[in-house]
């Protein structure tokens, strides 16, 4: 009896939808004539012209930047580069900012109900330091972000659990280039005054080893970074 072949893999993996998105602005550059130094349309009609949202076009947007294609100035729009050639290729630059933000939603918030219920007091500590790092190093950018970080690891290991602290630790690392740029543009001092409310919260409601409230506040917090990348 003949063995039934093994299903051949596809030598070509699924584009990102920032390429795909990226390569329609391209296009729509082209076929408009829009010349290098000129504005592309503002970013709410040239998301309802491509029929994607504000998050997809962002993260599209970032992306050209990054290549030299188009110039985003805060304030004013987008610009298409004075370097720009006329079909750059778009690059493949890790999952998207929205992408990891919506794992770190789904994932992250369960971690922080685990930590609520399974917390010890120097697991709570080591929370609270992050928290403090946080706050005494507001105005230093760098040392915040680390603080950031050892607060989300802090969580993640006080479930116990060090398979969780591996996954909270690869979703931090998928900040690539895109995210920075994202948030280098569009992180306003308001969030980041935010978030260490949003932290604390998070932290007290570990302190309570209460289960709904750690969970609920994690994903508020995500949810308000995703808000405010995706509207600006």
């Amino acid at each position: 009896m003949k063995k039934p072949s093994a299903p051949q893999e596809s030598n070509s993996a699924e584009p990102r939808l920032y390429r795909v998105v990226a390569t329609r602005i391209q296009e729509l550059i082209r076929d408009e004539s829009i010349q290098a130094g000129e504005r592309l349309p503002a970013e709410r009609d040239l998301a309802a012209k491509l029929s994607v949202s504000r998050a997809s076009l962002r993260e599209a947007l970032i992306v050209l930047e990054l290549s030299g294609i188009v110039e985003v100035r805060g304030g004013s729009g987008v610009y298409v580069s004075e370097q720009a050639t006329a079909q750059a290729d778009v690059p493949e630059v890790g999952p998207g900012p929205f992408e990891v933000l919506a794992a770190r939603r789904m994932i992250e918030s369960e971690v922080a109900a685990l930590a609520a219920k399974m917390a010890t007091d120097s697991a709570i500590d080591a929370i609270l330091t992050a928290v403090l790092e946080m706050e005494h190093h507001h105005e230093d950018r760098a040392s915040n972000e680390q603080a950031d970080r050892n607060f989300h690891l802090a969580i993640a290991r006080a479930t116990g659990n060090t398979a969780l602290v591996g996954v909270v630790d690869y979703l931090w690392n998928q900040r690539g280039s895109l995210w920075h740029k994202l948030k280098e543009h569009f992180q306003t001092e308001e969030l980041r005054v935010t978030t260490l409310t949003d932290h604390r919260k998070i932290l007290e409601a570990i302190a309570s080893h209460d289960v709904a409230g750690a969970r609920q506040a994690m994903r508020a917090h995500l949810e308000r970074v995703t808000r405010t990348f995706s509207r600006g």
